[in-house]
């Protein structure tokens, strides 16, 4: 209704309630391995239900996010009666086996390789099995995982971990075997948000020391235990866990070592990735981490401080930055950390079908804090900035990420990296 005098418009909204529409059935086609009570169980709506809209949309993102499936298209029909409808559900799976390769390039350390073996979907029941191998003259590991995510046909996953790892630091002049295992278990508190809890043990074995090592890594030469509970939170609204495009995906992790064992520590850490769609084909990312530990009763030892790799602040090897001993250069870790990261992601113009992204970053971040006598440790905890480019491509055989990082800002007694890739392959 319009009031041209006062330039006015009345807006009347007439409705007329229609009949309750109630869910007939669910009909799901596409699957061949999958089975249905995987899709099933992530839907939000059961037969008999009252129709909502919104509650499909969301079943919808929950079942692609499962990762089993290459297309996921929901829609609701008419039923058999005007109050029913049917909810058509069409999948087209995708390979959900992978193995995958990995390698590095460090300044100081060379080359280095890793080997994993992953079934995300297990006999199409939807459970994760993973065997990782890594390979290398300085590092090897191998570990085994197993996920039931709806542990007595509840939403509550459960797992296990069984892992063995002999490293040789080069960073801190001395080898390290871990041998142990852990079991979890999540549950959902609410839409997004996942809580896990973990206990672990593990027997470390400090060796081969070096005789001009750090005497702070001298006098940890030996075999401990170490008994540990964590807690996770989890919260994750990506729109995909490959390749996501808007969301947020961030996580606060708690640990406690000290349920007896011969060391007690606590470890926080908490971190963010910010995703937003700026145009089409272009996304912007903004990432966040921290981390703080302290000995309880006693001072903290270098094996459990915080190492930075590249994965954190790309342009820097692992253990790069933080503390180090002034006298034979060893990596001493930090007590607490900080990094940030900006990222554009775009297309690089060629037909969409070879799925190919560029990147372009700049990371900031910096690790410090010891226990030890400061007059023998160099320690800063001023900003170390690095910027770079890198491509991610979705080739035929897998994934494929190669990032060159350089290192702008650094203090003197910084170690660099400037290549890393990763390189997977799915059957």
């Amino acid at each position: 209704n319009r009031d041209r005098d006062n330039l006015i418009i009345d807006i009347v909204f007439e409705i007329q309630e229609g009949p309750r529409v109630f869910v007939e059935r669910i009909d799901i086609t596409g699957n061949v391995r999958t089975l249905d009570e995987v899709i099933r169980r992530e839907f939000l709506l059961v037969e008999g239900d009252a129709f909502n809209a919104s509650k499909m949309r969301r079943s919808r993102e929950r079942i692609q996010r499962l990762g089993f499936f290459r297309t996921v298209e929901v829609e609701n029909i008419e039923g058999s009666e005007p109050d029913r409808t049917v909810i058509k559900t069409e999948v087209e799976e995708q390979s959900t086996g992978e193995l995958t390769f990995g390698a590095g390039f460090s300044t100081d350390a060379g080359p280095i390789g890793t080997v994993g073996l992953r079934e995300r979907n297990l006999l199409g029941r939807g459970q994760d099995v993973r065997i990782g191998l890594q390979l290398a003259a300085e590092a090897t590991q191998i570990d085994l995982s197993f996920t039931e995510p709806y542990f007595l046909d509840r939403n509550l996953s459960a797992g296990f971990d069984i892992f063995r790892t002999t490293t040789e630091q080069d960073e801190s002049s001395f080898d390290s075997e871990r041998i142990g295992g852990s079991l979890r278990a999540g549950y959902e508190l609410q839409r997004d948000l996942r809580q896990l809890w973990r206990y672990t043990i593990e027997r470390r074995d400090i060796r081969n020391v070096e005789n001009d090592a750090s005497i702070f890594v001298r006098s940890e030469e030996g075999t401990t235990l170490r008994s540990s509970i964590g807690h996770e939170l989890n919260l994750d609204t990506r729109d995909s866990v490959f390749d996501p495009r808007r969301g947020v995906n961030g996580s606060l992790n708690n640990d406690f070592t000290g349920l007896g064992g011969d060391v007690t520590f606590l470890k926080n850490v908490l971190g963010a990735t910010f995703y937003y769609p700026i145009t089409e084909g272009l996304t912007g990312s903004i990432r966040g981490e921290v981390g703080h530990m302290f000995g309880i009763g006693e001072d903290t030892r270098v094996s459990d401080r915080f190492f930075l790799s590249s994965r954190h602040i790309r342009g820097f090897e692992f253990g790069g930055v933080g503390p180090r001993d002034r006298n034979s250069g060893d990596s001493l870790g930090a007590k607490q950390y900080y990094v940030g990261s900006l990222q554009l992601a775009f297309p690089l113009g060629l037909p969409e079908e070879f799925d190919i992204r560029g990147r372009v970053f700049t990371d900031v971040g910096a690790a410090w804090g010891v226990d030890n006598d400061n007059r023998n440790v160099l320690d800063e905890s001023s900003p170390r900035v690095s910027v770079g480019g890198g491509i991610s491509w979705n080739s035929p055989l897998g994934p494929l990420e190669l990032d060159l990082g350089f290192a702008i800002v650094e203090e003197d007694f910084d170690r660099t990296e400037i290549l890393s890739f990763n390189f997977g392959t799915s059957f």
